[in-house]
């Protein structure tokens, strides 16, 4: 559903170190793969009190079952995320990453396990269509293909970058910001949590795909990854679990 890791950052990672990453037969070995997130996405990752849940921790943990593995999650700010899967810190990023070309040149994609795209929101109900963000400014969160393509919009005023989505979402409804681009599924839930917030959904800018991120030299987990990910899609443990929290079934048409 979302986002572009600024080409600097892949390009430093594409001239960093690279660590070991944990092969298939060593996770095996272990019997736990160690997912990263960011766990301030809802309703994809975030916490509810102490407990890290969303979609993509409940799909994660049935696709680890599948795979005859237990799970162990960390979370980090979604721009280092990438980072931290060069580094070695998890085997896999699971964090509502849209693949991209820039992307797609540093880590191993897993196949799409949801579609979607950026759309855009205001407080304005005259706000709908990319014409009419010249003059405004506009909130993105940071590392995200949102800010990409908002980079590109001639017109804009100012374009405010938030670290987390949440907070460019209050900037919106604290009215320090017109305009508030984000995944069509992140306002979705918004809405059906407070449907009176005077929230306004305009156009999409873009549609993406989101999958699942290993190591460049990973590709057998992946496969290993995908094949639970297929057994999930045609069982319909992915159909309950996308309409537990998105009240549709969300994958790739």
């Amino acid at each position: 559903m979302r986002f572009l890791v600024l080409l600097n950052l892949l390009l430093a990672l594409a001239c960093s170190p690279l660590a070991s990453a944990r092969t298939l037969e060593q996770i095996r070995a272990d019997g736990k793969i160690i997912f990263g997130t960011e766990g301030t996405y809802p309703p994809f990752s975030y916490f509810d009190g102490a407990k890290l849940t969303g979609f993509e921790i409940e799909l994660g943990d049935a696709i680890a079952k599948k795979m005859g593995l237990r799970t162990q999650w960390k979370t980090m700010a979604f721009d280092s995320l990438l980072a931290g899967l060069r580094q070695d810190r998890f085997d896999s990023v699971l964090s509502s990453v849209g693949i991209t070309p820039e992307r797609a040149s540093a880590v191993t994609f897993a196949q799409p396990h949801y579609c979607s795209g950026g759309v855009i929101v205001s407080t304005d109900p005259a706000i709908r269509s990319v014409a009419t963000l010249a003059g405004k400014t506009v909130a993105v969160q940071s590392g995200t293909t949102y800010f990409q393509k908002v980079q590109k919009i001639a017109g804009i005023k100012e374009i405010k970058n938030y670290p987390h989505d949440t907070d460019a979402h209050a900037a919106l409804i604290n009215h320090r910001v017109d305009v508030w681009v984000t995944d069509r599924f992140v306002v979705k839930k918004v809405l059906q949590t407070n449907p009176n917030g005077g929230l306004k959904v305009g156009d999409y800018l873009f549609i993406e795909k989101i999958a699942a991120a290993f190591a460049k030299d990973n590709a057998a987990l992946a496969a290993a990854y995908n094949q639970a990910l297929a057994s999930l899609l045609a069982d319909g443990t992915y159909k309950a679990l996308s309409e537990k929290y998105l009240k549709e079934d969300i994958r790739c048409k």
